[in-house]
């Protein structure tokens, strides 16, 4: 992930006594100067931290009051992000002869009178929270957070956490710093923070803070090994039943196997499980694997036929750190598509370049668009944030390979491309019993090659795990696209060709309409509609869904066989 926000907290981290430290300053102007976003995220309300700079605060938002008070500074006045202190909070913490103040939304008090306010909350039914905050507590609604606030203004800035790093010091930032991709504590502040932090600023004070943000300015990318271990995707589980989880960390995946072996369903788990945790994808699909991703929340597919299409409207939609897109190619001739992927690959990598979104590129039948590198504007390696699938791992640019962090085998038989494959492992040895292990993959099976954080020096054979969308290989292409002429279905009766033909499965539904029960009978019979759909498609689900209707009357399974396929590929089944 590319560095765009920092969300730093005031107090302790990059101020003493209410001064800014001088050094913090002047980082803070130099990471804005160079496009990055600089978010305030303290606890004190706007009313206090006004007086303390001589003109304009040098941040792009403030989140004040522990995140219940946004200021952007093109709104002629601050949001309020929860509702204010309650009445009868304020009049028993007066009848009580508390000490406290109240902003906008915020109640703030000392930390000694802690197990009074628990107890006026709780005599009073009310739904408020505690924040400590070194010696003092803050009281707001439940569910009102650091975090809660600094998504509510990156989500009017047009940016993601995902792309955030936040410095804090004290019990208040926990949440701050869990909600972004790095989350940093300051040497100086909370043990307990420390503890739980992915990072340490190392220093005795504030001005620490300024070498740490001119750390992040020289990065074009958040190197893997600092990003968050937390967040991670489950690959499946390991023979002794383990689960195989995988830190995400914006490494470049490479997804390699023969066709039909499970590659792209493996893609498309990974694709599943980024998604639904708010990363934004977008997703170069040739031939229409991935339209089944559009059921998940945030997820667009958008048909591209030719290699004129106009892609400003892609532009905009890919500025969203919210959406994820599938670019379905599948309908465009197979001459047209390198150049369309390769005018793609050029506005996503100058999108990602100054925008960090989206966060992953997905490349399928990568081999067709990546077998060469005369264009660095291609294949963005300082940036990373790849996933590549690919049947011919050999044809895939030797450059590109190196560039690989990570890599997923299914089945491979081909010794060709499974050699290839094993010499990304460390070393680049070639066992035989490498080779053997991939052509013994199951059709749920996936090895994880070594070299990566999670498999070390071992080859991780495990289980794939469930996905979450239906997945049919090719659908949208089989479905209008013809196949091959000696693929294509030829209707006989007693052996003899009735003169139909299917080479798409439109032509399979509008056929079957008019066929004679004795032909539907036969091929029903003999496997053969079955065999059709497994051999030429891949389909499995469906040729199995076809099996179970083998054996029925014709009477009843004709409408039965339209319905299957018509559900699974789309159309009309009467």
């Amino acid at each position: 992930m590319k560095p765009r926000v920092l969300a730093l907290d005031f107090d302790g981290t990059i101020a003493v006594n209410d001064t800014m430290d001088v050094d913090v300053s002047a980082a803070i102007q130099e990471a804005r100067a160079a496009g990055l976003l600089v978010v305030l995220v303290t606890g004190r309300s706007l009313s206090d931290l006004d007086p303390l700079f001589s003109g304009p605060p040098p941040f792009d938002a403030i989140v004040a009051e522990n995140g219940a008070v946004l200021r952007l500074p093109k709104l002629p006045s601050p949001i309020t992000l929860s509702q204010g202190p309650d009445l009868r909070f304020l009049a028993e913490l007066r009848r009580r002869g508390i000490l406290h103040q109240r902003g906008q939304c915020v109640v703030d008090a000392g930390a000694d009178v802690a197990p009074q306010v628990v107890e006026i909350i709780r005599s009073l039914g009310l739904p408020l929270a505690i924040t400590f905050n070194v010696n003092r507590l803050m009281v707001l609604p439940h569910g009102v957070s650091k975090a809660s606030g600094l998504q509510e203004a990156l989500w009017r800035l047009r940016t993601s956490t995902h792309n955030a790093i936040a410095v804090g010091n004290a019990e208040n930032d926990h949440e701050l710093l869990e909600a972004c991709e790095i989350g940093a504590a300051v040497a100086w502040g909370s043990e307990a923070l420390r503890r739980s932090a992915d990072e340490i600023v190392s220093g005795d004070g504030p001005h620490a803070v300024a070498r740490y943000i001119r750390d992040v300015l020289s990065l074009a990318r958040i190197p893997p090994e600092r990003m968050a271990r937390r967040r991670r995707v489950r690959f499946g589980t390991l023979s002794t039943g383990e689960p195989l989880d995988f830190a995400i960390r914006g490494r470049n995946i490479l997804v390699g196997g023969d066709p039909k072996s499970g590659k792209s369903w493996m893609a498309g788990l990974l694709c599943e499980q980024l998604i639904l945790q708010r990363y934004s994808l977008c997703i170069l699909d040739p031939e229409g694997d991935y339209t089944c991703l559009e059921a998940l929340p945030g997820v667009i597919v958008q048909p591209l036929d030719s290699r004129d299409a106009s892609l400003l409207e892609l532009e905009r939609m890919l500025t969203h750190p919210d959406l994820s897109l599938v670019l379905n190619m599948s309908a465009a001739p197979r001459e047209d598509k390198p150049l369309l992927v390769r005018r793609l690959l050029e506005v996503l990598n100058r999108l990602r370049r100054a925008t960090g979104l989206p966060h992953r590129v997905v490349v399928d039948e990568a081999h067709y668009f990546l077998n060469r590198l005369d264009d660095p504007r291609l294949f963005d390696r300082e940036l990373g944030g790849y996933l590549l699938v690919t049947y011919r791992i050999s044809d895939l640019s030797p450059e590109i390979l190196r560039a690989s962090e990570a890599v997923i085998v299914t089945r491979v038989d081909d010794r060709r491309q499974a050699l290839a494959l094993l010499a990304l492992a460390p070393r680049g040895g070639t066992p035989p019993e490498g080779l053997a292990l991939l052509a013994d993959l199951a059709i749920d099976e996936a090895v994880l090659l070594p070299g990566a954080f999670e498999s070390g020096d071992l080859f991780k054979r495990f289980r794939v795990a469930p996905r979450l969308t239906a997945h049919v290989r090719h659908r949208h292409k089989y479905a209008d696209v013809p196949v091959r002429l000696d693929q294509e279905f030829v209707f006989t009766q007693e052996g003899r060709p009735t003169g139909t033909r299917a080479r798409t499965v439109r032509d399979l539904l509008s056929a079957l309409p008019a066929l004679p029960d004795a032909v539907v009978q036969g091929h029903l019979a003999r496997g053969d509609f079955r065999r059709w759909i497994e051999d030429v498609f891949g389909d499995s689900e469906l040729a199995g869904a076809i099996q179970r209707l083998e054996r029925r009357d014709v009477s009843s399974v004709r409408d039965a066989l339209q319905h299957v396929i018509a559900d699974r590929y789309g159309g009309s089944s009467t």
